[in-house]
């Protein structure tokens, strides 16, 4: 029997990526899409027509109950992917009603479609290491003391704590997945990696602006989002649900992200003075990166370094992309589409 799966936030990154891991695997692939007047599909649009002909596509909003509801009851599916979330933490501080709305609310409504339709249905929840805030304690794992420091990490913490009681209290099968900071080619442009990897293709096709960022210091365990995705399906196929943390174990500042970056198209970049009045200046002078007060946020958190132990005895996960394989891959991809 063709195993179905319903993936919500489809037209991410995760998305993206899940939904090809999923259909090479025979799955029979449904996504959740909130329905907009231009009626964008986001990263689907990037498959292989032959792929996203093979999508079952759902226009429907997980703030909406009845939607869910009916949904649930009348796909039933072995496996639901809930990635669906406003994921950036900046905009988070910016409209935190609706970052609670969307990933609180939503979240609650997928798990009690679940609970009151199609029980027999695996949950993965996408929770994130800035539930950790800015740890004191390195590496984190599951262990590890939440102290969420933004809108976002708050509204995902309760999303966490939605699915670990409904496992416990219902007895369903419903996993969390602590991810660490995860990017690729099809990241989101809004996300600092993505940003940084765009500005240095323009740079190479003739771009002269400055790039501006905030916090250089900040400090992350940077993955390849194709191998996190395999992660979460990994978690889905085990006896026992459970939380699981998945990262590198590597740590890089955005500093490190941006020389790497402008290695790429052969730019060494060297760094002058300190804070606010720090400047990343080329070999013959040019001004390259400069920082500005606007892209901080309110309360920082960073100090990421994943102990991914228990996934790796568990579930036998191994990511094997590397810093540099990652930021090569970002900013050669985006060459070809500058």
């Amino acid at each position: 029997m063709t195993t179905k799966a319903i993936i919500t936030g489809i037209t991410g990154q995760d998305g993206y990526f899940l939904t090809r891991l999923l259909l090479e695997k025979g799955y029979e692939v449904h996504g959740v899409i909130r329905r907009n007047s231009s009626m964008s599909v986001g990263t689907l649009a990037l498959l292989e027509p032959k792929l996203r002909e093979q999508v079952h596509i759902h226009y429907g909003d997980l703030t909406d109950a009845n939607f869910l509801d009916d949904l649930l009851g009348a796909e039933k599916p072995q496996e639901l992917y809930q990635l669906a979330a406003q994921s950036f933490v900046g905009y988070s501080f910016q409209n935190p009603s609706s970052t609670y709305d969307v990933n609180i609310g939503g979240t609650l409504n997928v798990a009690n479609a679940i609970k009151d339709y199609s029980r027999n249905t695996r949950l993965y929840f996408a929770a994130t290491s800035e539930l950790f805030g800015q740890p004191k304690e390195t590496p984190q794992n599951e262990n590890t003391p939440f102290y969420p420091r933004s809108p976002y990490a708050i509204s995902k913490l309760a999303g966490f704590w939605t699915v670990k009681t409904y496992r416990e209290a219902y007895k369903l099968f419903m996993t969390n997945g602590i991810l660490f900071n995860h990017e690729s080619e099809v990241r989101g442009p809004e996300f600092v990696t993505r940003k940084i990897s765009l500005h240095v293709a323009r740079h190479k096709h003739g771009d002269t602006s400055v790039l501006e960022l905030g916090n250089l210091d900040a400090r992350k365990d940077w993955g390849y989002a194709k191998e996190f995705v395999e992660g979460m399906w990994k978690m889905m196929q085990l006896d026992e649900p459970d939380d699981f943390v998945l990262g590198t174990g590597e740590v890089h500042t955005v500093r490190e992200f941006v020389t790497e970056a402008f290695r790429e198209i052969g730019k060494v970049v060297h760094w002058k003075g300190t804070g606010l009045d720090e400047t990343g200046i080329s070999e013959s002078g040019e001004v390259l990166v400069r920082v500005s007060p606007k892209f901080y946020r309110p309360l920082e958190s960073d100090n990421y370094r994943a102990d991914s132990t228990k996934a790796r005895l568990r579930t036998h996960w191994d990511p094997q992309v590397r810093f540099a394989q990652l930021v090569k891959t970002m900013v050669q991809s985006d060459l070809t589409k500058a």
